[in-house]
């Protein structure tokens, strides 16, 4: 069997309101979706993290796979992506990560060449139902929809969401540069949550480690069960770690120096961001044997997605609920997407691969809204357009 063709296909999915968060709003998710077709008719399907990443894949990873073997990853990493070394010398990894969108493809194909589920390869599943978190945050009003921009009109979202679909696993943004509406909107989530519930914060690293101190030391109380970047570096989080016994997670996989400085606790990255499947298993399993936790990204569409439920179906070492907007998100590419949880829960797919078909009304659609209206950008101040968000550093 050999690789034929890497079609990529740019799509938006906006979400049905933005979200402020510490670069301005955002808006909606911007991918590359991958299909890569072999000779025999398999077709496997992969997802990068963002949309300049399929520009790097139609330029030199697809003709660099075309005639390869899908099921030699070795071969194919080896025709795309530099050794190791040369990307840390040159801080040049946008290989890495665009070729962590193929393989994602490349492991839905084996999948189908044997007929079996992602998490059968992988070893089995040892649950099959995969946790994952409802998102609350500040959000401006949007056709009908957000419009929680007091902490009250943030409670009501979380109960109404406990309400119609059993959620007690709640993460969030408190974004507005304001530390006393964070802990107000803290304190007014657990009285009206119940001690039963689970609330994770995540400031996109928007405190300095004086105002962080003061945030963590009055939310405590509230039985935070972990709070993402509260400051912006590793050294920063260790300190903080001193006045702290709240859990600390992030997004920047440097594992290193987690184990040497004691803080974070927790990792939370997209599969292709760390260069694909199979760096991701052996990147959670070193976090395994160095204590560190480790959960999924959000706001990825269902083919990545489905990639986040198989692997926590096989690892018994992820057992906290990963980070989901599924509920905000207004569509998806692959048929009866987006997935939804239910009483926190969404079923791992049980189909061969990955278990997911793209829908082509959908991928239609969506392509065409990036056709026209160019990439969502998350960055940009929309108080000042055209110029890039600066958040007060409390």
């Amino acid at each position: 069997m050999k690789i034929t063709n890497v079609k990529v296909t740019h799509v938006n999915v906006p979400l049905s309101a933005p979200l402020w968060w510490t670069a301005g709003l955002y808006g909606g998710a911007s991918k590359s979706i991958i299909e890569v077709e072999t000779d025999s008719g398999l077709v496997g399907l992969g997802e990068a993290p963002w949309w300049h990443f399929g520009e790097v894949i139609k330029s030199d990873i697809a003709p660099a796979l075309i005639g390869a073997d899908p099921l030699d990853l070795a071969d194919c990493e080896a025709r795309c992506v530099p050794p190791w070394q040369i990307t840390v010398n040159t801080g040049e990894n946008a290989a890495s990560i665009a070729f962590g969108a193929v393989e994602l493809a490349l492991w839905d194909i084996r999948g189908k060449v044997f007929g079996m589920p992602l998490y059968r390869l992988l070893g089995g599943a040892v649950r099959k139902n995969i946790p994952f978190s409802e998102y609350f945050a500040f959000r401006p009003e949007q056709d009908g929809a957000g419009g929680e921009m007091t902490p009250e009109a943030v409670v009501e979202h979380c109960l109404r969401m406990r309400e119609e679909h059993g959620s007690t696993i709640f993460e969030g943004k408190l974004i507005l540069g304001d530390p006393q509406l964070e802990i107000r909107t803290v304190r007014m989530l657990r009285e009206a949550l119940g001690e039963g519930a689970q609330i994770k914060l995540d400031s996109n690293m928007q405190w300095s480690l004086t105002t962080a101190r003061w945030v963590l030391r009055e939310i405590e109380p509230y039985n935070i069960r972990n709070y993402e970047d509260p400051v912006a570096t590793f050294e920063e989080m260790a300190a903080l770690r001193q006045h702290s016994r709240i859990p600390f997670s992030t997004h920047v996989p440097d594992l290193r120096r987690a184990v040497a400085l004691g803080a974070p606790d927790y990792f939370v990255c997209n599969f292709a961001a760390l260069g694909g499947l199979s760096k991701t298993l052996k990147f959670i399993a070193a976090c395994e044997a160095m204590g560190k936790g480790f959960w999924c990204y959000s706001n990825d569409l269902g083919i990545m997605t489905a990639a986040y439920l198989h692997v926590v179906a096989a690892t018994p070492w992820i057992t906290e609920a990963s980070q989901s907007l599924f509920r905000w998100q207004v569509g998806d590419i692959v048929r009866d997407g987006p997935f939804r949880q239910t009483n926190n829960m969404v079923p791992v797919p049980e189909g061969h691969g990955l278990g997911v078909e793209l829908d082509p009304a959908a991928m239609t659609r969506w392509s065409k809204h990036f056709h026209d209206n160019g990439p969502v950008n998350h960055f940009f101040d929309p108080n000042q357009p055209g110029r890039y968000r600066r958040l007060p550093l409390h």
